[in-house]
Order: C-alpha cells, then structure tokens, then sequence
C-alpha cells in the first residue's frame, strides 16, 4: 500500500469527513470507490460510483444481475469518498491490481470488525 493510504481512509469516515462532509446533504453528491464483501474474509467487489446509498442498496437487494448478486456480495465493508469521478475510479482501478492481502488490510484499517456500514449511510 502506499504512504497516502492513513490520510485517504480518513477523509472518508463520517467522524472526521472535513471537506467532503455528508451531513446534512446525504451521499448521493459523493464519489465514491468502495469495497462490498459477502462475509468476514468472503468474496470482495471493488467499485465506484457517484450515489453511494442507491448502488449498495443494489448490491443488498440483487436488484441487478451479475457478479454480486451470484456471489452474495451484499455488505459494504470500505469506502472512500473523492470530489470527481474520475478520481474514485483512479482509486477502483488501483485497488484491483492489488494482491488480496493489501485489500483485507485496507478494510480492517478501515472497519476491524467487517460491520456492514451500510445503515451508517442512511
């Protein structure tokens, strides 16, 4: 992983948002890359998009076909929040070159106990 991976991972907790801060406005105005899991340690999806709450509530209800729905990938275990598209998908494109070890640690740096952070988000 990177040096700038600490400062990235903080900017997108809602604890400590600062220039990207949700409150009040929800997260749909947000880009984001994102990590969704089936379980602890299980099958990951590494995407991007631009309405955060919609897409995982995709992922969560298998309102669209393909790889998530055939492999129970429904929490949402990471995300990180940019101000373009083009740089969540940067981030996207990055993460899946990485080796599976540098994935887990992203998400436990992120979120130790794999909780579905999904109700965070609405």
């Amino acid at each position: 992983m990177n040096q700038g991976t600490t400062s990235t991972l903080q900017s997108a907790r809602p604890e400590t948002a600062g220039r990207f801060s949700w409150r009040g406005r929800g997260w749909s105005g947000y880009r984001t890359s994102i990590f969704c899991a089936s379980r602890r340690n299980g099958t990951l999806y590494t995407g991007s998009t631009t309405d955060l709450a919609r897409r995982v509530w995709e992922h969560r209800t298998g309102a669209m076909p393909g790889f998530t729905r055939d492999y129970g990938v429904t929490m949402l275990v990471w995300y990180d929040a940019y101000p373009r598209i083009i740089d969540a998908r940067v981030r996207e494109y990055a993460i899946k070159r990485w080796r599976r070890a540098w994935k887990l640690a992203l998400i436990e740096g992120f979120n130790p106990g794999w909780r579905d952070l999904y109700d965070d988000l609405v």
